[in-house]
């Protein structure tokens, strides 16, 4: 019963966060200056042109109405139609979705293979050059802003012929190795800040681990630094590192948008982006309701983790 009323619990938040969003977004997209009339027909339509255009789309009733009517309409599972090209979002998504997963399972991967060990080489060895060298490429890592490495990446790839291309995505089933060169690079643009953060959680979480009575009890009955680390050390940190690996995955799943924009990726994230300079409300708040969802999703799906892998947090919860 308890599980029962902490997933009911959890599940209200989520709602409640979601409606929320939903109300934010809404107001949001309607609030920008210049309507989708107005984009479309130009500078130059009349009033009774631009009267046409908002009423063959709705957007000649109240707020309230079209809030409502676009809310029960997502409840549905309709996520609405493009204004622009006519066709459902939905299908828009998906078509591009594939471009937005690869990019964040890439970058997710890199944080994990890279940024974890990297974290703990750098919490064991704090006192030494690999821990210094460590910090400073996690603040290198966080400070430098996406928009800056990626516009420096693709000048110089542009600029000179290195083998790897900007733009010109190919899908992964059409031709591997286009796919690899025209993913590689936005890739590793998004895995620099991912490895980053990750390997400073790490570098935290295990320097924390490291000072607690157990561990000293291990080195003094001479156990190996190796034996430590994977016995002690990886499940009392796992954690705080579970807990950013999952936030990155939501960040990057709905914020590969300067990315995807730099290196000319048909991803969802561009999409969106077009979609705001178009006024193509359906999409923009679709988009920004589908990132909402995978966040808010991936952090439930974190809580319950978290109360296996340590049980004594998810008994804590409970008495809560």
């Amino acid at each position: 019963m308890r599980l029962i009323g902490w997933w009911a619990r959890r599940v209200a938040s989520a709602a409640a966060t979601l409606t929320l969003v939903s109300i934010l977004i809404f107001a949001a997209s309607r609030l920008m200056p210049g309507g989708f009339a107005e984009v479309v027909l130009g500078p130059f339509a009349t009033p009774e042109q631009q009267a046409e255009v908002s009423a063959r789309y709705g957007l000649d009733r109240g707020v309230v109405e079209q809030y409502g009517l676009w809310l029960a309409a997502v409840l549905r599972g309709d996520l609405g139609t493009s204004m622009i090209s006519g066709e459902p979002v939905t299908v828009e998504f998906l078509l591009r979705m594939p471009v937005t997963v690869e990019l964040t399972l890439l970058g997710v991967a890199a944080a994990a293979v890279i940024g974890v060990p990297l974290g703990i080489v750098t919490a064991v060895r704090a006192g030494g050059r690999g821990g210094a060298a460590g910090r400073l490429a996690g603040g290198i890592g966080v400070s430098v802003p996406e928009f800056v490495l990626g516009s420096l990446v693709v000048f110089v790839f542009s600029r000179f012929a290195l083998g790897l291309t900007i733009g010109g995505y190919r899908p992964l089933d059409e031709d591997v190795g286009a796919n690899l060169r025209s993913i590689v690079l936005p890739a590793a643009v998004l895995a620099f800040f991912a490895v980053a953060v990750t390997a400073r959680t790490t570098r935290d979480a295990v320097m924390g681990v490291l000072v607690e009575p157990y561990i000293t009890a291990a080195v003094a009955r001479g156990d190996s630094p190796f034996t430590i680390v994977v016995r002690h050390v990886l499940r009392n940190a796992a954690m705080p590192v579970l807990v950013v690996l999952t936030t990155i995955t939501a960040y990057l799943l709905g914020g590969a948008v300067i990315v995807e924009y730099l290196f000319n990726l048909p991803g969802v994230g561009s999409y969106v982006v077009a979609a705001v300079g178009r006024r193509d409300y359906a999409v923009v708040q679709a988009g920004v309701l589908l990132a909402a969802a995978v966040f808010v999703v991936l952090n439930m799906l974190v809580d319950a983790a978290t109360g296996v892998l340590d049980p004594r947090l998810g008994s804590a919860g409970e008495a809560r």
